[in-house]
């Protein structure tokens, strides 16, 4: 059985996807930012062996949890889902950053760098990446005028970028990306057409290395019905290699 850990698992299809993999006998560590949904999520999934407490907004919550993962590791799989949606506010976080960028984006960077490497990992972004700015100019929006959709984008666009990155550089992790597609969760809103078991599923059968969605390939960008074609710039090694330079400057972590 596998040794999965989920961020952002206290509800949606983070929680979804952790319900599935434990009633598959799975052993699955939950995150929530704090120990009120800690014990939401404890409560939604029972059969989760842990639970790991941690704010990713900022850059030392994000340290924290890494060291925390780290105690609680080996990990098989680690999926990267924490995220706000495209109507998160102007909210800046204790760095100075837009939340937005801070917990899609800056969190995951940082537990990628700090954490041991697992056998495989997933960032879940969207379709929505498709609009995302790839000339990664202000992406801690700090002097543009906010535009939360186009914030979500960016940070989804950045989420690929990132797993491609990390595959080119660890040939020995495989590195993938989901777009789970649009569900009915707290982010995607009721009105959505679907629901989280089909993107529970595909992370399932990723984590555990037995889906035949992707196989065993690295940096693919793919959604429950397979592999798709990402933004051109997630695939631009110039843009990655420029993205993990960005997140290096602001964050002080280099990813090894």
């Amino acid at each position: 059985m596998a040794r999965i850990f989920i961020t952002g698992s206290s509800d949606g299809i983070g929680q979804a996807a952790a319900k599935l993999l434990a009633d598959q006998g799975h052993k699955i560590t939950l995150h929530a930012r704090n120990s009120e949904r800690a014990a939401q999520a404890q409560k939604a999934v029972p059969g989760a062996e842990d639970i790991l407490v941690g704010d990713l907004s900022t850059i030392a919550g994000s340290k924290e949890l890494a060291e925390r993962a780290n105690k609680a590791g080996p990990w098989d799989a680690v999926v990267h889902n924490a995220g706000l949606g495209p109507s998160n506010g102007d909210h800046k976080t204790a760095d100075g950053f837009a939340s937005t960028f801070a917990v899609n984006s800056l969190a995951p960077y940082i537990l990628t760098c700090l954490m041991d490497k697992p056998k495989r990992l997933l960032y879940v972004s969207s379709s929505l990446h498709s609009g995302g700015d790839d000339s990664l100019k202000d992406i801690t929006w700090t002097q543009r005028s906010w535009s939360p959709f186009q914030a979500y984008n960016d940070s989804k666009l950045q989420n690929v970028m990132l797993a491609n990155a990390v595959a080119r550089r660890w040939t020995d992790v495989q590195s993938c990306s989901l777009d789970p597609g649009w569900v009915q969760t707290k982010l995607g809103g009721g009105g959505a057409p679907g629901t989280t078991s089909a993107p529970a599923k595909a992370i399932a059968a990723f984590a555990t290395g037995e889906g035949s969605l992707v196989g065993d390939k690295t940096g693919v960008y793919f959604n429950p019905q397979g592999a798709k074609s990402p933004h051109k710039g997630a695939l631009d090694a110039h843009k990655q290699d420029e993205y993990l330079r960005i997140c290096e400057e602001l964050s002080g972590v280099k990813l090894p």
